[in-house]
């Protein structure tokens, strides 16, 4: 089933979980071992992230995770797509196997360099330069479903806040039907975000991306590499624990719910959770706010 449409049904929140495909047979039992418990909590779908280095095996491995994730687990699933070492033809080619495979829904992306998020961005030769580029060649051919990505504190590439805005309006008049955030910690940066595109004529729900904090070490490296902020009440809580794993993992669990209840309280039509291939935190998570339902009390959908 397509993903706007799930968003869009019964005024409920999406609750929506991120996973990359393993690297080794250990990393896959892990992942459908994670799967299998997250089953009974019925998500609203689940997404498989694209190869950072766009090879084949990569590729292939996404739509193939993707598939047996829709297929042997009953949960809707989304691929990740990236202009990342493709020529317009091989977009084509893996866009063919997504569809053949019997997927709806397709999550368009630029994608980072190669050599990491940090080095500048250089399409392929006989590739696309933007992901809106992308997402009118899917919409111009395919049925799928399309969403993209949105960054509340904006893009590390971007040159400014009111240009990455503007590159995510592209988008979005490009046939993106949804959006899901950049990790954040500082729900502030989220509501003047959606207050921002709203007013820039965005329409489309964007969903809050949260990742439970369960390493110090791990998201200090993902956030400077993505660009989120880690605000300094929150660092310091951190910096308390920062010999106690079992403490980090649990104070960022408190967190994330406290942040996701919160964001839904005030109308945010639902969370993204990335999972780093573990279940956990974001089932302990996911429990907690469907047994709070904090969104029933909230105003206007974001």
């Amino acid at each position: 089933m397509r993903i706007d449409e799930l968003i869009a049904r019964n005024g409920q929140p999406a609750f929506s979980f991120e996973f990359f495909p393993p690297r080794t047979p250990e990393g896959e039992a892990n992942l459908f071992a994670a799967l299998e418990a997250l089953r009974p909590l019925e998500p609203t779908f689940v997404s498989v992230t694209y190869g950072a280095g766009g090879s084949t095996d990569e590729r292939l491995k996404t739509i193939d995770i993707t598939s047996r994730i829709q297929e042997d687990f009953g949960l809707e699933a989304m691929a990740h797509f990236t202009c990342v070492n493709h020529t317009v033809d091989e977009l084509r080619t893996v866009l063919d196997r997504i569809r053949d495979a019997g997927l709806d829904n397709v999550l368009a992306l630029r994608g980072d360099p190669p050599g990491g998020a940090t080095d500048e961005w250089t399409a392929t030769d006989g590739g696309l330069q933007y992901s809106r580029e992308l997402i009118e060649l899917i919409r111009a051919d395919y049925d799928f479903a399309i969403g993209a990505a949105a960054f509340p504190e904006t893009h590390i590439h971007a040159t400014s806040p009111e240009d990455d805005l503007r590159y995510t309006k592209e988008k979005v008049d490009a046939g993106a039907g949804f959006l899901i955030t950049q990790l954040f910690f500082d729900n502030a940066a989220y509501w003047d975000y959606v207050e921002r595109a709203r007013a820039a004529g965005i329409e489309v729900p964007i969903i809050p991306g949260i990742m439970p904090i369960t390493n110090f070490g791990q998201i200090k490296r993902m956030t400077e590499m993505c660009g989120s902020a880690i605000p300094d009440r929150l660092r310091r809580e951190l910096d308390a624990r920062v010999d106690q794993p079992e403490a980090v993992t649990d104070f960022g669990v408190a967190y994330a719910t406290l942040q996701c209840a919160e964001l839904l309280a005030h109308g945010a039509p639902g969370i993204h959770f990335y999972t780093l291939n573990r279940s956990p935190a974001t089932r302990a998570i996911l429990s907690a706010l469907r047994t709070m339902a904090p969104w029933t009390s909230a105003p206007n959908p974001a």
